[in-house]
């Protein structure tokens, strides 16, 4: 019997089970899109000994880069699968990463807690992006510095969306995730906190073959995989075909070359 986890709100509780069907499987689809994390990572530019929070961590491939300098990481997510994939893969940083399960519509944090804040591709798919944003700029402190990349509208990821709502048949969400990545958009939910500044940037991955892609992303993308795992026999061919046809565009002589959009939004705390 599923029990709600009062830490996670309702309307997030669906995808928080489907984000978790990926497990550590989804640390692969963090190491397509490093260079998009580091970029992320590298502008924030924590320092030694600040306290920074990850929200939406995954399976913590951002925290373990902000890490890397020395900062105090706090890393959230509402799937408790890829937490306990983070915890794992994390055990050998220094300081110690802390992780737990929360919501990024109510972080369980006080407020001005965090010198800076890191959201790499997670915080875009909270359903309430006012409330979410009002949560990043809460548990922030003045001159703190927020550091958020999200998949760009109109991009290569913005196509590949379409395809899976397609197949899906659901609703779609009261807000597009993609809004984080249009600089008007994120001015209107962020703005009045930070001031703002955008850099533009593509993620370049490699993968053999349309084969080993989708063997890919039905292994550790939790939306992928809980899609495949729904359709009849019938339904996962027409899938399959899309999705295919979607990744021939990036075929070179040595394989896969897909490239991905996205923005990074850079934040100083007012």
């Amino acid at each position: 019997m599923h029990t709600a986890d009062p830490k996670i709100l309702p309307h997030h509780e669906a995808a928080a089970r489907m984000w978790g069907q990926g497990g550590r499987h989804y640390d692969d689809v963090s190491f397509a899109i490093s260079d998009a994390l580091a970029h992320a990572a590298q502008r924030l530019n924590a320092g030694e000994g600040q306290r920074i929070l990850d929200v939406a961590t995954g399976t913590g491939w951002s925290a373990r880069n902000v890490a890397r300098r020395g900062a105090h990481v706090t890393a959230v997510d509402i799937a408790p699968e890829l937490l306990s994939a983070a915890e794992e893969l994390s055990a050998h940083v220094r300081p110690p990463i802390v992780f737990q399960r929360a919501d990024a519509e109510r972080l369980p944090f006080p407020s001005a807690h965090f010198d800076g804040i890191i959201s790499t591709f997670g915080v875009m798919f909270a359903l309430d992006q006012a409330q979410a944003a009002a949560e990043l700029a809460r548990v922030c402190c003045g001159g703190g510095r927020l550091c958020i990349a999200a998949w760009a509208p109109g991009g290569s990821v913005a196509d590949f969306f379409g395809l899976i709502a397609k197949h899906a048949q659901t609703p779609s969400p009261p807000a597009s995730p993609l809004n984080w990545g249009n600089p008007v958009e994120v001015e209107k939910l962020l703005g009045n906190a930070f001031s703002l500044n955008f850099e533009p940037g593509v993620s370049d991955a490699f993968h053999e073959s349309t084969e080993d892609i989708w063997a890919w992303y039905t292994r550790g993308f939790g939306p992928l995989k809980q899609l495949a795992g729904s359709l009849d026999p019938a339904g996962l061919r027409a899938l399959r075909a899309d999705i295919d046809g979607y990744h021939r565009h990036y075929e070179t002589p040595l394989g896969l070359h897909v490239k991905r959009e996205y923005l990074v939004t850079i934040g100083t705390r007012k």
